[in-house]
């Protein structure tokens, strides 16, 4: 029987959970034991009473819960003392961000721990039901929108009243992912004309159904990113797209950004001259404040008020939600750990599934992700080609005869009958939805 432990978050700021009463219901009925640290859901209004009364162990001892668990599934980058205190061969699921964590890499991979990254999974098609960043930053784009409403002094949508009709409120999205898309659709709901911009050509058409008019950079070459992300512009396009956005900054009342490149700054696409050119009053929201920001003045983990515009810059917008931000993680987490279950119920993680191959950061004792182990000054891993098995001599002139009839009738196929057997096509990976 797995043992899966879900620790409590140990951030202040930190209001989920990795497991849910549900989830641990349907891991239970999976022959899982599933133990939770005393107090992990409280924070997320999940109360030890409703994961015990689903088949959960409390456990009081932290420690205890770690060295005793094949599996810790968490939200947040472990510590080096957690790291010590698990069971060596044992696996954590978690966010890592490696290539900004090689210690921790080091630390987990010396005690042979597996370790799944919610962070570096393919952006693929299949691999939706695990995505994490994007569960969480649906999230986040909602949440931008009310926060950016509350800093208004005015309402969103158009309203005919006998004083007067009041003009609707403007938003301006940067960045047209998952966060930008459900900013685009909730300031929508609420009545506001909103307008959207993204380098990725393709992101247009997902804009304009959900009702927005999207600002496109002309005349310029646009670089195209990998695995569904922006890439870093040039600065041609950069400064083109700076004059675009001038003018619809000049006429917006909320600005909500959401571009990120991976494992780099936040890109700067509001200057401190377009904040200076904004209405009095008016709001950004910068999403992006945990890597720089996306405003060249906003103040990482502050909401602070420069040239009469309030700048939000707060960190960690999914915790602000805590009940169905941990609802949505505990999902992806229990999908990646059902997929990865045997018929019998041991726990075997595989290369040959394409989402454990692209997250899985380090397994028994040796660094797996390429571009970790480039980092870490760590020779390419070479792939093990399957051994060719030499085929047995025929026995006999009729067995001789036999091989040969098999292989005409296997010549004679229709095509339609090879196709069948032809393996399956890799999958392509999905639109960009970050």
């Amino acid at each position: 029987m797995v043992s899966v432990f879900i620790p409590k978050e140990t951030p202040e700021d930190e209001r989920r959970v990795a497991a849910t009463p549900d989830t641990v219901k349907q891991m239970v009925k999976k022959g899982v034991k599933v133990v939770i640290q005393a107090g992990a859901g409280e924070r997320s209004h999940f109360s030890d009473e409703a994961y015990a009364a689903l088949g959960a162990t409390i456990e009081a001892d932290r420690n205890k819960g770690l060295a005793e668990a094949d599996l810790v599934m968490q939200i947040t980058v472990p510590e080096e003392a957690q790291i010590k205190q698990m069971k060596e061969g044992s696996s954590l699921i978690s966010f890592l961000w490696a290539f900004e964590h090689l210690d921790l890499v080091k630390a987990l991979n010396d005690r042979k721990i597996s370790l799944f990254a919610m962070d570096a999974i393919p952006r693929t098609t299949r691999a939706q039901k695990d995505d994490a960043l994007s569960s969480q930053a649906n999230l986040a784009g909602y949440k931008a929108v009310l926060v950016a409403a509350n800093h208004l002094h005015k309402i969103l949508p158009m309203m005919m009243t006998p004083s007067g009709t009041i003009k609707p409120s403007r938003f301006v999205i940067i960045g047209v992912g998952v966060a930008g898309l459900q900013a685009i659709a909730t300031a929508k709901r609420l009545g506001a004309i909103v307008e959207a911009t993204d380098p990725r050509p393709e992101t247009k058409e997902q804009a304009e159904s959900l009702g927005a008019k999207f600002l496109e950079v002309e005349g310029v070459e646009v670089k195209k990113g990998t695995g569904g992300y922006a890439a870093e512009q040039t600065e041609e396009y950069k400064k083109a797209q700076a004059d675009m956005l001038a003018k619809a900054f000049q006429n917006a009342d909320a600005i909500i950004t959401t571009a990120l490149i991976p494992y780099r700054p936040a890109p700067k696409t509001i200057s401190a001259e377009h904040v200076k050119s904004m209405k009095d009053g008016s709001v950004i929201v910068d999403l992006a404040a945990e890597r720089g920001g996306n405003c060249e003045l906003t103040e990482s983990g502050k909401t602070v008020v420069k040239e009469g515009v309030t700048i939000v810059g707060d960190l960690n917008w999914p915790s602000t939600l805590g009940v169905h931000a941990s609802e949505m993680y505990a999902r992806n987490v229990l999908n990646i750990l059902l997929d990865s279950l045997t018929k019998e119920g041991e726990l075997v993680w595989t290369y040959e599934d394409d989402i454990v191959d692209g997250a899985m950061v380090c397994h028994a004792g040796e660094v797996h992700h390429p571009k970790v182990r480039e980092l870490m000054g760590l020779p390419p891993l070479k792939k093990e080609e399957p051994e060719k098995q030499p085929e047995p001599a025929a026995s006999s002139s009729a067995e001789a005869s036999a091989k040969a009839e098999a292989a005409g009738q296997a010549a004679e196929k229709p095509a339609e009958e090879a196709k069948k057997d032809d393996p399956p096509k890799e999958e392509k990976p999905a639109e960009e939805s970050k």
